[in-house]
């Protein structure tokens, strides 16, 4: 069966696709924006890219088209699917009809992670755990976990961790991604205002997050952080499952957080007041000690005790796009991360503070969505505080520009904003680059211009005393 994916490079869909590729379907997809690293992995998975909307998906020969959210009315693709003959589904549809709860086989045991933050990290630490308890876990992440290499697989037990994201389905589904996941096992990181482009205001996200509430099962489990008002909300409006509720250190919760040492590398970890471990391992920040209490709750609903995933935690290696370290050239250490929302930016700021020993540079793409229609703007110089300097870059899609904001620089050409970039640049520095997309290769060309100019800084040895 030829399965034909409209959307494909975009981190669900492409994560599917492989799926698919992996259960034997043949797969081929198309895409407007193609980088790294889902496009690597298509390749590696034999995947045939066509770069583009504007042609006829007739041209394939697909038995069945599948869309991604990311699709529109208007698109060339789309206008041509909807007037020719093909079946359609949505992507979040087929994986459940197909995988997740098949007619032929055995349902999954569904462990999800849904929240505005923290989900791909999460989800990323919740399946190595399991992984390296036994138990084989098939995965479906929005990012590549490093001690894995790819962002899906089948796994070989029931066990499947999914990263579950409350954005709309497809635009003939509006309903939540997240719905049509059946979890028996779900984490609810935390709850923000974030997609303005599809929801109101928080009560409309809310609503989607009661819909997903009703899926578990009585006798599966909801884990969240007891302080979260907005959480609690939802509960409050229906909750038929068990749960357990996670929090730091002095937060009456079932999971807490014990004493905190050198910026979060080490702490401990107490269940229902007893002290069950403690953790050290290479990451840092408020955020991943958050993260990694959610796993080792969600991890001890399938079984695996709190010692076992605290040990395989130890050896988590990140995510990528995840404060990835991409090089120090000249000394200057350059970082890529995914954060996008005015509280990602914060913690993952504050988290590089807590370890730097020189300046931290923030260079900052606002390109969701949300931040290209300004919404949460009045949040961003706040979120920003802990960088010794920042930079914005405005791509020509956004309605409103960050010099408005009245912190950092703001740059709407991409040359002279990497020339500032090697220009500032000194070493001990820590130079963040955060966007949700590619951010116009400015990685790579930052890279090689740092290690141009410490190559010409280097003195040449003539071999003759000074």
């Amino acid at each position: 069966m030829h399965l034909h994916f409209l959307g494909i490079c975009g981190t669900f869909m492409g994560s599917l696709a492989i799926l698919a590729r992996e259960m034997g379907f043949q797969v081929s997809g198309s895409d407007q924006q193609v980088y790294p690293p889902m496009s690597d992995q298509l390749a590696q998975a034999d995947i045939h890219l066509h770069e583009g909307f504007d042609y006829d998906p007739q041209i394939f020969a697909p038995d069945l088209v599948v869309v991604g959210n990311v699709m529109r009315r208007g698109l060339p693709c789309v206008e041509a699917l909807l007037r020719s003959q093909l079946p359609y589904v949505s992507g979040p549809q087929w994986l459940h009809d197909h995988l997740l709860r098949p007619q032929v086989g055995e349902p999954r045991w569904v462990l999800a992670v849904a929240g505005t933050h923290g989900k791909t990290t999460t989800a990323s630490m919740l399946a190595w755990i399991l992984e390296e308890a036994g138990m084989a876990p098939g995965f479906l992440i929005g990012g590549v976990p490093r001690n894995f290499g790819c962002s899906a697989r089948l796994g070989q037990t029931p066990f499947f961790v999914i990263e579950a994201d409350e954005y709309d389905t497809a635009f003939f589904d509006k309903r939540s991604k997240f719905v049509h996941y059946t979890p028996r096992t779900l984490v609810l990181n935390n709850l923000e205002f974030d997609h303005a482009d599809i929801f109101a205001n928080l009560g409309e996200i809310q609503r989607q997050f009661q819909h997903l509430l009703r899926l578990v099962p009585s006798t599966g489990r909801v884990l969240f952080p007891a302080a979260s008002e907005a959480l609690q909300a939802v509960l409050d409006a229906g909750c038929w499952s068990e749960q357990e509720t996670l929090g730091p250190q002095g937060e009456l919760a079932d999971w807490q957080v014990g004493a905190v040492i050198e910026a979060g590398r080490a702490f401990e970890v107490f269940f229902q007041q007893q002290r069950v471990g403690e953790l050290r391992w290479s990451l840092t920040g408020a955020h991943n000690i958050a993260n990694a209490l959610a796993a080792l709750a969600a991890a001890r609903h399938v079984g695996v005790l709190p010692e076992q995933a605290l040990a395989a935690l130890s050896r988590f290696e990140g995510v990528k796009r995840r404060m990835e370290a991409l090089g120090q050239p000249g000394g200057v250490a350059v970082y890529d991360d995914f954060a996008h929302h005015p509280t990602a930016i914060k913690t993952t700021l504050e988290g590089a503070r807590a370890t730097a020993s020189g300046r931290v540079l923030a260079v900052i793409e606002p390109r969701s969505n949300t931040m290209q229609l300004g919404t949460l703007r009045a949040e961003l110089p706040a979120s920003v505080a802990a960088a010794d300097q920042v930079f914005w870059y405005q791509s020509p899609q956004m309605r409103w520009s960050p010099a408005e904001l009245g912190v950092g620089e703001c740059w709407t050409d991409l040359d002279q904003l990497l020339a500032r970039l090697v220009a500032e640049a000194r070493p001990g520095d820590q130079l963040i680059l955060m966007s949700n997309g590619g951010f116009g290769g400015l990685h790579q060309r930052l890279l090689q211009a740092l290690q141009s100019q410490a190559a010409d800084a280097t003195p040449v040895d003539t071999g003759r005393p000074t």
